[in-house]
């Protein structure tokens, strides 16, 4: 069963600086625990409640990660709204023009999304010519290394769209972005695939908790 909630406190007089300084110098003025201390209410007790949580939690990233394992359970529901919003505003697609010329460009991109997934997810993204993202498509949803991924369903879209180049995606649960030996593999059947449709694999990102890795940078591809 879960601990009892945490109450969300009224607010009160020690909200009125935070409030104050958010409205003139904007969110970036306050620090994280007075950030956290006005969702949790903004009343007089909030900031060592926030203080409370990060401790317990190990920072913002370990109270983000409880969120997807406890969700609505010990933590305020300002607290859970929040973070998922965060996730959500994260995997947005870019509203500009999306161009990769780094790894980092599209692994920074996809980390906030994919980096705390319970499952692992295959994504394939899409560019054209100039290396503009022009399509984002989840392929897989599960265990990969307990299922066969499929080349055809791999590059269905990319053919379909005329896709000039692709980069694959997938995340690790465990939070170790580190390659298994059926990572490389799957890798290797890609790039030869895509070599006789003539779409190049551009790369293959494996997103762990905070990290990612290039098969590329590390000479899979």
């Amino acid at each position: 069963m879960c601990a009892a909630p945490i109450q969300l406190l009224p607010a009160g007089r020690a909200d009125t600086g935070r409030g104050a300084r958010l409205a003139t110098l904007g969110p970036g003025a306050l620090g994280t625990e007075e950030l956290l201390a006005i969702l949790l209410g903004g009343g007089a007790g909030s900031l060592a409640q926030a203080r409370k949580l990060l401790e317990r939690y190990d920072g913002l990233t370990g109270l983000a990660e409880a969120q997807s394992h406890e969700l609505g359970c010990r933590q305020p529901r300002a607290v859970v709204a929040a973070f998922e919003l965060g996730r959500r505003w994260a995997a947005t697609w870019p509203r500009t023009q999306w161009q990769i010329r780094t790894p980092a460009d599209l692994a920074e991109q996809l980390l906030p999304a994919m980096g705390h997934l319970e499952r692992e997810e295959l994504r394939v993204i899409l560019l054209n010519t100039k290396n503009v993202v022009t399509a984002m498509e989840t392929v897989y949803r599960g265990n990969l290394a307990g299922s066969s991924v499929r080349v055809g369903e791999v590059y269905r879209s990319a053919v379909r769209r005329q896709a000039a180049a692709a980069v694959v995606v997938h995340n690790h649960p465990s939070g170790d972005p580190s390659p298994s030996g059926e990572d490389l593999r799957i890798t290797g059947e890609l790039a030869q695939a895509g070599r006789l449709l003539d779409i190049d694999l551009l790369d293959h990102l494996v997103i762990g908790h905070g990290r990612w890795i290039s098969l590329r940078a590390l000479g899979a591809l």
